[in-house]
This record gives C-alpha cells, structure tokens and sequence, in this order.
C-alpha cells in the first residue's frame, strides 16, 4: 500500500503496510540512518523524531498514523532554531561519548527547550528521564541543555 509522508519538508511515496513502525520506514525504506532502534518498546528514546513538532517514539509509531503529519529527523532538526542551539551545544562541551543515543537525546531536548526556554536542572531531569545513555553522560547531556538555553537566551 502506497502511504504519503512529509518527512524533514519532503514528500516521500512508501510502499509498506500501515502496520510498520515509523523507525524501519525512516532507516529501511527512506535510507535515514540518524534515528536509532534502542529498545523497540519506546522505553529508550534512541528512536526519537519528532511528529508535528512533538517529541514520540517512532519505534511505538505506526505508519498508518503518520500520513498527514509533518516528520522530522536529527538529520534536518539543525535546520530549526532550538536544534542548531543544541547541536552548537554538544559540539562546544564534547557531550557524546559513544554517540549512539544522541539523536534521540537532542529530538527530545529540542522539544523540552520548546515548551521551556530556561529549564532548571531538575526540570531538564525530569523531561529526559526516558532517554537513556548506556555511557551515562547524563551531566554532559544536562549541561548541553543548559549551554543551548543560554545560546538562545544570547
């Protein structure tokens, strides 16, 4: 069944049951490798994108649900505001570690910024608690948020 999606401000013709879990249309159809299989019950965050600007789980989202949505993926969200303050972020304080989490980590630290521009450090804790990193950068995370607050603030 052919399916339309307005995936990072393209329209793209997918030929897969309704069924299928947005992440394998991403990476396996669309050949968009930046979202990441962590967990495949949304309990992650590694397969984070983000669904008429909300941060969801692509793994857990399915794409029949999908089709009038706008998507959009790490490899566009530099192209947003709050996402090139991140990027910038976690570049200048070297966050990554093994950077396998990270794209999930920065869609849904874009979507905290967005609903709060100064999140205190219990806040951003609290909105991140289900991403998680097998290196535990967590303070490195943490602190990339609050360095791209302080950028936009600027």
């Amino acid at each position: 069944m052919a399916i339309s999606l307005n995936l990072n401000g393209q329209t793209h013709s997918v030929e897969a049951d309704p069924d299928t879990p947005l992440l394998w249309v991403i990476r396996d159809e669309l050949k968009m490798t930046g979202t990441k299989f962590g967990c495949g019950v949304a309990s992650c965050g590694a397969c984070t994108v983000h669904l008429n600007g909300e941060p969801v789980r692509s793994c857990q989202t399915y794409l029949g649900d999908v089709e009038d949505a706008e998507i959009t993926t790490i490899e566009a969200i530099g192209e947003d505001r709050i996402g090139a303050a991140l990027q910038q972020a976690w570049v200048e304080l070297d966050v990554v570690q093994c950077g396998y989490c990270q794209s999930g980590q920065i869609m849904s630290a874009v979507g905290l910024l967005a609903e709060n521009p100064k999140p205190s450090a219990e806040e951003i804790d609290s909105y991140m608690h289900g991403n998680a990193c097998r290196c535990a950068t967590y303070q490195r995370i943490r602190a990339g948020i609050e360095r791209a607050s302080e950028i936009l603030e600027a």
